[in-house]
C-alpha cells in the first residue's frame, strides 16, 4: 500500500483508510474475520466528492456551455468505463482484496465496476485523511486530463441515445430492447440484452443489471453498424 500511495503523491496520517478502500465486500464474505471492513462507506463518501469535484471544473472551465452539455460530461467523466479505465492505468488491480472467485475474473465488466466504485473509495479515504483539496488535486492529475478527448470526440453520448439517434436517421426505425437470459447466483445475476430493429437481432450485451446490459448491446450494435460515436 505505502508503495501505491507513493505512485500517487500521497502521504498518509492513516493509512488504514485506504487498505480499506481496497477491501471489496466479497473479500469480507470470505474472509469475515478481516481487521477492516469492506469500502462500501467510503465509496459511499468518495462519489459525493468526485461529483463536487468534476461539477466545479467543468462549470468554469466551459462558462458558456449550457447545463445539459455539462451534465453529459460529467457523466461521461464519473461512468464506470472511465473510472475503471484510470483505476487500471493506476494499478489498481495489484492492490484490490478479492474473494478467489472475484480475482480470476480480471477482464469482465464486473471487474471494471469493482475498478470504478475503488477509485471512489480511494477518493473517500482521501478525503477522510487529507481533506477536500488533496481529493482535488488527485482528481485533476488522475481523470479531469481526459475531459478534452472526452468533449472534442462526442464521448459524452451516451450510446443508447446515440444508436436511437442513427437508427432513426438512417433507417426511420426505434431501437428495442428484450431480455435474453438471466444467469447466475441472486446476489451476482448476468443479463444478456438485445437489441432489435424491427424483428431483426443487431446486437447483444451483458451486465450485472438490465440497464448496464442494454448499454453494451447498443455500443455493439454501434460497432456492427460501423457509427462513429
Amino acid at each position: 500500500m505505502q508503495d501505491f500511495l507513493n505512485k500517487i503523491g500521497i502521504v498518509p496520517n492513516n493509512i488504514l483508510l485506504y487498505e480499506q478502500a481496497f477491501v471489496h465486500r466479497s473479500f469480507i464474505n470470505e474472509n469475515p474475520k478481516f481487521h477492516l471492513g469492506h469500502n462500501e462507506r467510503l465509496e459511499f463518501l468518495g462519489d459525493a466528492v468526485l461529483e463536487l469535484i468534476v461539477t466545479d471544473f467543468l462549470y468554469n472551465k466551459y462558462p458558456d456551455r449550457p447545463e445539459g452539455d455539462l451534465t453529459s460530461y460529467r457523466s461521461a467523466l464519473v461512468n464506470t468505463h472511465a473510472l475503471g479505465d484510470v483505476s487500471k492505468g493506476l494499478g489498481f488491480n495489484n492492490y484490490l482484496q478479492l474473494s478467489k472467485g472475484e480475482s480470476r475474473d480480471k477482464e469482465s465488466r464486473a471487474r471494471l465496476s469493482i475498478l470504478a466504485d475503488t477509485y471512489e473509495a480511494v477518493l473517500g479515504a482521501i478525503y477522510l485523511d487529507l481533506g477536500y483539496l488533496a481529493c482535488e488535486d488527485f482528481v485533476v492529475k488522475t481523470l479531469l486530463p481526459y475531459t478534452e478527448d472526452i468533449v472534442k470526440n462526442n464521448l459524452f453520448k451516451d450510446a443508447k441515445s446515440f444508436v436511437q439517434e442513427m437508427a432513426q436517421e438512417k433507417i426511420q426505425i426505434t431501437p428495442i430492447y428484450k431480455l435474453l437470459q438471466e444467469s447466475g447466483p441472486d446476489h451476482n445475476k448476468i443479463f444478456t440484452v438485445g437489441i432489435y430493429f424491427d424483428d431483426k437481432l443487431i446486437a447483444e450485451g451483458k451486465g450485472n443489471s438490465k440497464q448496464l446490459a442494454e448499454i453494451e448491446a447498443a455500443k455493439n450494435a454501434i460497432i456492427k453498424k460501423g457509427w462513429s460515436n
